[in-house]
């Protein structure tokens, strides 16, 4: 008897279709003249990691922004996991199970990485450091700086760690929320070799513990290695989506990236 075959990742077993978590309907979003997203359409595979690459100004964080609430999109809609969080409040949706980071690390700098972590669930973290009623915000926090690998520096100032270091405490505070879902605006941005590998290990890590990932990232070593899925957007709209192997041969990609 031969054995069955294993699905290639990203692809769903012969028969299947991927279930889909978050996914948009004619997104679309104009700055003046500009149409940074262009009635996009797109699903992305719950439960898998799922890339969104594309050229510099092709659309990619205006859609992030669009779809977790920072700004209003001017068509189209948004779902997530059967129901819509169209224009719904950035903290509605993080409480629908989605949570992200930014391009440009959004944290206190002058505040202590601890007091960052509890600032992500709390309005006033210092209060909570000298509560006995919130230990357990306390104790989650240093959990997951240890888990991010940033423990040692809880009492340092976020501004007096490296870039890299502040991208893994801005993935922790995301964390502090328990999302279900994670994206994750270009982590490997400004980062070094070594940072980047331990960022790829958390989100392979996480991802196996059933979070689903978004990430958005210029590091085409990095997509390729870490994705079950990736989409293509060119001019605001996707144009390619599938396993990395289909994708990084599409000549529709290469026209958009290179101009072949």
């Amino acid at each position: 008897m031969s054995q069955a075959t294993a699905p290639t990742p990203g692809t769903a077993p012969a028969g299947t279709s991927p279930e889909i978590g978050l996914s948009t309907d004619g997104l679309s979003k104009a700055f003046g003249g500009v149409q940074a997203v262009d009635g996009a359409s797109v699903a992305f595979h719950h439960g898998k990691v799922n890339a969104l690459i594309g050229p510099n100004g092709s659309g990619k964080t205006t859609f992030f922004n669009c779809v977790t609430g920072m700004i209003k999109p001017d068509a189209g809609s948004v779902s997530y996991r059967g129901s819509s969080i169209t224009r719904k409040a950035p903290h509605r949706i993080a409480r629908a199970g989605i949570g992200r980071s930014f391009q440009l690390c959004r944290i206190f700098p002058r505040m202590t990485v601890l007091e960052n972590m509890l600032a992500a669930v709390r309005p006033h973290p210092l209060h909570l450091l000298r509560s006995s009623h919130d230990r357990g915000d306390i104790e989650r926090a240093r959990e997951l700086l240890t888990r991010v690998g940033i423990e040692h520096l809880e009492r340092v100032e976020a501004r007096d760690l490296s870039y890299g270091q502040q991208k893994l405490l801005e993935l922790g505070g995301v964390l502090m929320a328990d999302p279900e879902t994670i994206m994750l605006d270009e982590p490997a941005g400004g980062v070094n070799p070594a940072l980047i590998d331990r960022i790829a290990g958390l989100v392979r890590s996480l991802n196996a513990e059933g979070r689903t990932f978004i990430v958005v990232e210029h590091n085409m070593d990095l997509v390729m290695s870490l994705s079950d899925h990736v989409v293509v957007f060119d001019r605001g709209r996707p144009i390619c989506e599938g396993p990395p192997s289909v994708v990084q041969n599409d000549p529709r990609v290469l026209e958009a990236y290179l101009g072949i």
